[in-house]
């Protein structure tokens, strides 16, 4: 037993010493495989329990879960009884509405199809009426259309258009002058027959006025294609105009007869424009052949210049007339002032009356507040009625005296007082020292 077995290092190990360390070992072991044990059945133990507890806890959520799906079913029939009732008020609400709904729907399209079928009516009467002016319109503008063409038809000929423009002339001329300031076709002296000629106050040459209308060129010049055409056009537009230059100025000048200057009408407001515009040089030569071209417009203003002149010839021929009624006016005007005086006069004496009447009133008035305030007795009325008598009495034989007489002498009338006071009949008023004294013993100064 004590026999070495295994040397380690320098201490050997002998047989005892191996069975102990091997009995040690297995003690070890077994102490750990016991432990082991243990734990795991601590390990078991533990999970079993929580096993348990978890089969408590499930068991617990399976009641609860049960007791809340019961919570639930019972919810949920309260909550479908609800839905019922609510369903079947909603439908009948949802009926009602939609009864209601359906009648209003039906008198908004009742009312809506009247009104549109009324508003269609407007319209239809509108458009008739609109087709019945534009039916109108339509037969003014073939009437314009046919007077456009009968226009054409009649500018076409050259007598005609002369025609045209005269009459243009007079209308305007007789709209604007006296008829015994013009003649048309007047003769003159070399048995030249102008359209028109004005006479000119205080002289003895008249104005010569005569329309010309050269269409033709005009025409070309604004039908022209090209440029050649259009420089053909030109010309002879031009040569047409000087021609007309022309023979006014060798026709209708005559030394004393006729003024220096005459007029060219052209009845064309356009014609005119484009003369003066793109013809300078047959404008120049009018001017030195002292021939004015006019339009219409130019003619109405050159008239009215003439009528002028004419109202201030008129004018100084009717000076001592007029000189005459500023006399006569002036003396009516004179007149007319010393009448205003005389009237201020007499309203100032007017009003100087009515102050005194104004102060006389006053002083009634005064009087008649002094016989309110007098209280007297039956005795002394009656003394004042009696001393009114004698007063009468003395007076009227005072005036029959004077009458027999034959003496005239002016008579002061007695006052007719009123002899009603507050107490019927005034007696004699109270003086300072408060004794009766009689209403016709006043002084002066009181009345």
């Amino acid at each position: 037993m004590n026999d070495i077995v295994i040397t380690l290092g320098q201490h050997g190990v002998t047989t005892f010493q191996i069975l102990i360390g091997a009995l040690a070992l297995i003690g070890a072991l077994v102490l750990w495989l016991l432990i082991s044990l243990s734990r795991q059945n601590n390990v078991r133990a533990q999970e079993l329990f929580d096993a348990q507890e978890q089969a408590r806890r499930q068991r617990a959520q399976v009641d609860e879960l049960s007791r809340l799906q019961a919570e639930m079913t019972g919810r949920m029939q309260t909550m479908a009884e609800i839905f019922s009732t609510r369903q079947t008020e909603m439908s009948q609400a949802l009926t009602n509405r939609m009864d209601g709904m359906g009648h209003r729907l039906s008198q908004t399209v009742t009312k809506s199809l009247g009104d549109q079928q009324k508003m269609t009516g407007d319209h239809l009467r509108a458009l008739h009426e609109r087709l019945a002016l534009i039916d109108k319109a339509q037969g003014n503008i073939t009437e314009l259309s046919g007077r456009v063409v009968e226009l054409q038809q009649i500018l076409a000929n050259k007598q005609a258009r002369g025609t045209f423009g005269q009459g243009r002339m007079e209308a305007i001329i007789e709209d604007a002058l006296p008829k015994h300031a013009y003649d048309f076709q007047f003769t003159l002296s070399n048995g030249k027959r102008p359209d028109c000629v004005v006479h000119i106050p205080n002289d003895t040459a008249v104005l010569v006025i005569d329309a010309k209308f050269p269409l033709e060129g005009w025409t070309a010049v604004k039908e022209a294609a090209n440029p050649d055409a259009d420089k053909a056009a030109r010309t002879r537009f031009r040569n047409d105009v000087k021609k007309h230059l022309k023979d006014i100025s060798e026709r209708y000048f005559l030394t004393g007869e006729t003024q220096d200057t005459a007029l060219m009408f052209v009845p064309s407001e356009s014609l005119f424009a484009d003369l003066h515009e793109q013809f300078d040089d047959v404008v120049q030569t009018a001017h030195r052949a002292r021939i004015v071209i006019v339009s219409p417009s130019l003619l109405t203003l050159s008239i009215q210049v003439i009528q002028s002149i004419l109202k201030d010839a008129r004018m100084r021929e009717q000076a001592h007339i007029i000189q005459r009624e500023v006399t006569l006016l002036m003396e009516d005007v004179a007149r007319l002032d010393d009448r205003v005086s005389k009237l201020q006069a007499h309203f100032g004496q007017t009003q100087k009356d009515v102050d005194q009447i104004l102060t006389s009133t006053g002083k009634i008035v005064k009087r008649g507040r002094k016989i309110e305030e007098i209280d007297v007795s039956e005795a002394e009325l009656q003394a004042a009625a009696r001393s009114a008598a004698v007063h009468i009495a003395d007076t009227s034989e005072e005036e029959q005296e004077s009458s027999d007489a034959d003496t005239p002498a002016p008579v002061e009338e007695t006052p007719a007082f009123p002899l009603k006071g507050p107490y019927g009949i005034a007696g004699p008023a109270i003086g300072e020292a408060g004794s009766p004294r009689s209403l016709f013993s006043m002084d002066d100064e009181e009345r």
